[in-house]
């Protein structure tokens, strides 16, 4: 394999140690603690463990961890009360209800409810306005991510081109606006995209994220090209019998030998997502406090 592996690991831990010693500071100099309320509706195993990992990278930060954990059957005015709460208790400067939640309540009416100067997922139409427009906007946490590894692998990165396959709203709308914020020419492409083989041979910067197991061809890939994989998905170990094992939206093996740099999966882009829930919450917590926020944190 010819191709850079980006380490998403062991960027995350910095991005962390980083957080923490802003923490460290705010509580030092300002007698301030960043404050992150988490709600978990119901008992969906996988949230269980996301919730579990936040709680232990948010304490891990030195900051305050709030779980709200609420029976499968709670109403959307009760759980909607809960927000409320949140939106106005000065100690919670970020709020994330963990999704999925019941088939009874809306995830963009329970969004919605939620201040966006607390939106630290970075889901309200609010954020989505402010990312597009230039404002000072809570970014989702995994385009945010994948932006820092970017500019951590290539610097500069005005003048790419840019080509994100995914136009989902809570990864390839904002990926996409983040890189044209930093001078990339940037295309959108999707299922319905003709010959998407040969829009990706055009990127200098690919973007996969359309959740189908390897379907990014090394074909498919310009030659020197930096490769991110956003997709998960877990299938069948081939070389061992009942086994699973974690794969991307990219044929890794195929597209290493032709890029210049590429993110695995696991370890890539993944460990950014809880490293910048952290780096949000801590920029939330800066401007309810009017604290400017630490730079290379953000977008």
């Amino acid at each position: 394999m010819t191709a850079a592996i980006i380490d998403g690991r062991a960027f995350a831990a910095r991005i962390r140690e980083r957080v923490a010693g802003h923490v460290a500071r705010l509580k030092d100099e300002h007698a301030i603690t960043p404050g992150l309320a988490v709600i978990l509706v119901g008992e969906d195993p996988a949230s269980e463990v996301y919730v579990g990992h936040k709680r232990e990278a948010t304490v891990a930060a030195g900051m305050e961890s709030f779980e709200h954990r609420l029976s499968a059957d709670t109403s959307e005015e009760a759980l909607f009360a809960l927000i409320d709460r949140l939106n106005a208790d000065p100690k919670v400067h970020g709020i994330l209800c963990q999704f999925p939640v019941p088939e009874h309540l809306d995830e963009r009416r329970t969004v919605a409810r939620i201040d966006p100067a607390k939106d630290v997922d970075g889901l309200s139409v609010e954020n989505a306005g402010l990312l597009a427009t230039g404002g000072d906007a809570l970014v989702p946490c995994t385009p945010l991510g994948c932006l820092m590894l970017l500019r951590d692998a290539l610097g500069d990165l005005s003048g790419q081109e840019a080509v994100v396959v995914g136009r989902s709203n809570l990864f390839g709308k904002p990926m996409a606006q983040l890189l044209l914020r930093e001078d990339c020419t940037v295309t959108v492409a999707h299922s319905r995209t003709k010959d998407l083989a040969a829009v990706c041979r055009r990127a200098d910067i690919l973007v996969a994220a359309v959740g189908r197991a390897g379907m990014v061809r090394g074909d498919w890939v310009k030659p020197g090209a930096t490769v991110i994989d956003v997709g998960i998905t877990r299938e069948a170990h081939p070389g061992r019998p009942g086994k699973t094992r974690l794969v991307g939206d990219v044929a890794f093996e195929e597209a290493a030998e032709v890029a210049g740099a590429i993110t695995p999966v696991p370890g890539g882009v993944g460990p950014m997502t809880i490293a910048c829930l952290l780096a949000n919450t801590l920029a939330a917590c800066c401007r309810a406090h009017g604290l400017p926020v630490p730079e290379g944190l953000t977008a």
